[in-house]
């Protein structure tokens, strides 16, 4: 069974750095949560270091400056590293085709301002030799995307997906699909998909470089991303009970709603079990 904390203050000092997700555990998306922005101030006020580590398809800068908006100073973080920062990286470094690209964001523009610096060209599906999958607009459906998935499959588009997640909470204790979720579909119709971010591998390494750390703690609220990819990266794992899970912890005893969850997911237990970042 994880440990249950009360607080990160607890352990923190076991760790070179400790590692945030953003949704679902500093913000919902439109705020921060109650307690996030005054942990993160005492964590990094006693000289703990701190990161984020983020499934968002936008750059690190962006989300550098949402979060900052919200009341995280930039200075919290030592380093702030997202899927779509790390795939911006390797179209830089010439690693793939320029496309032209079918882009689905989440709001009209986001592609654009993701491109800045490279030369990718977009254009019409029907015109597209791949896609760029970094959003979903709020309140999508997968049926929405039917006739999408079933083009992109048949001709064979290869697919750079910049945000691997299924699902994402929103305020008022929603839940929307995420980009994931359409990527999948896609590959379950026989679409190439390569997925960029947690749980995979090269992003966890890239960022552990980035900061020069040998033991560190990953702090999210998604089982199939931020704790699976961060068990397999050999990283100490919290998971918060109050972002994607918080329905079913409410209903429920901690221990057995876990072992629910994690058989559900396929998905390693947790190092720790936290109810929110405090």
């Amino acid at each position: 069974m994880a440990q249950l904390l009360q607080s990160l203050e607890q352990v923190a000092a076991r760790y070179d750095a400790i590692v945030f997700d953003q949704w679902g555990v500093l913000h919902n998306g439109a705020e921060p949560y109650p307690k996030a922005v005054d942990c993160l101030k005492a964590l990094s006020q006693s000289g703990h270091r701190l990161a984020v580590l983020s499934n968002s398809g936008k750059r690190a800068a962006p989300n550098r400056d949402r979060i900052a908006d919200m009341g995280f100073a930039p200075e919290l973080f030592a380093s702030v590293m997202t899927s779509g920062e790390a795939l911006w990286q390797d179209f830089a470094r010439g690693r793939m085709d320029a496309g032209p690209f079918y882009a689905i964001g989440r709001s009209a523009g986001d592609a654009a301002s993701w491109a800045e610096g490279l030369s990718v060209a977009f254009a019409p599906l029907k015109d597209a030799r791949a896609v760029l999958l970094m959003g979903l607009p709020d309140g999508s459906t997968l049926e929405d995307w039917s006739d999408d998935i079933r083009e992109i499959a048949a001709r064979g588009l290869p697919v750079y997906c910049s945000n691997p997640d299924r699902k994402s909470p929103r305020a008022g204790d929603v839940t929307v699909i995420s980009p994931g979720a359409l990527a999948y579909a896609i590959r379950d119709a026989g679409g190439a998909v390569t997925f960029y971010g947690k749980p995979h591998l090269p992003v966890f390494t890239a960022l552990q470089a980035d900061l020069g750390a040998s033991k560190l703690l990953m702090v999210g609220d998604s089982l199939e991303h931020d704790i699976a990819g961060g068990s397999a990266a050999g990283w100490d794992t919290a998971l918060v009970k109050g972002g994607l899970y918080a329905q079913a912890f409410s209903g429920g005893e901690d221990a057995a709603v876990l072992q629910d969850l994690t058989h559900a997911h396929a998905a390693p237990h947790p190092t720790f079990l936290i109810e929110d970042v405090r």
